[in-house]
């Protein structure tokens, strides 16, 4: 994957990145937005140092460690992705508390309509602002979206100083062996 010019990392501003997503996925992953090499790549994840990769890999979601140019994959492994706000910014903080809530009224019609059995928001800031949960805090949520079980999930920009990577694969990894539970039915 070529690294984008300064040009072209400008004209990516405001963009928009297609979904991975399908009907009826095990986790749908849900950032807060593209980042500006994500709307310049097309690649969710894709700027050097977003540990999303590799926490993925990690903490067992994939076989090996995915570049953000073989998104895609993720489908067949029952992961997708999406975002809460879907156009591309240099940081997340260019977003408005409006942006983030109507885009956490069209993450519910998308998971409504998409079924996930788990929605991971990554970015705890966002997740509170977006469903107006002051109080949430990382891990599951006690209220889901219909029958889809909600997450919150670290954000893994390289900007958050808070988690190391080891600290991010681990709380993937409780989503994933929670996901590998079996369900009561």
């Amino acid at each position: 994957m070529a690294k984008p010019t300064a040009e072209q990392l400008l004209a990516a501003r405001d963009t928009t990145i297609p979904d991975i997503v399908a009907p009826g996925l095990d986790v749908l992953f849900c950032g807060i937005n593209p980042g500006l090499w994500s709307g310049a790549t097309g690649h969710h994840f894709a700027r050097p140092g977003n540990r999303f990769w590799p926490a993925l890999h990690r903490s067992g979601f994939t076989p090996h460690q995915l570049r953000p140019d073989e998104q895609r994959e993720l489908l067949a492994l029952g992961l997708g992705i999406t975002n809460v706000a879907p156009r591309a910014t240099a940081k997340a903080d260019e977003l408005s508390a409006d942006e983030l809530r109507e885009g956490g009224a069209a993450l519910t019609e998308r998971v409504l309509r998409l079924r996930p059995r788990v929605l991971a928001v990554l970015g705890i800031g966002a997740y509170r602002t977006a469903f107006g949960r002051r109080t949430a805090a990382i891990g599951r949520q006690p209220d889901g979206i219909g029958t889809t079980e909600v997450w919150v999930l670290p954000n893994p920009s390289g900007l958050n100083a808070h988690y190391t990577l080891d600290g991010l694969a681990a709380e993937f990894r409780r989503l994933r062996e929670a996901v590998e539970q079996p369900t009561a039915e």
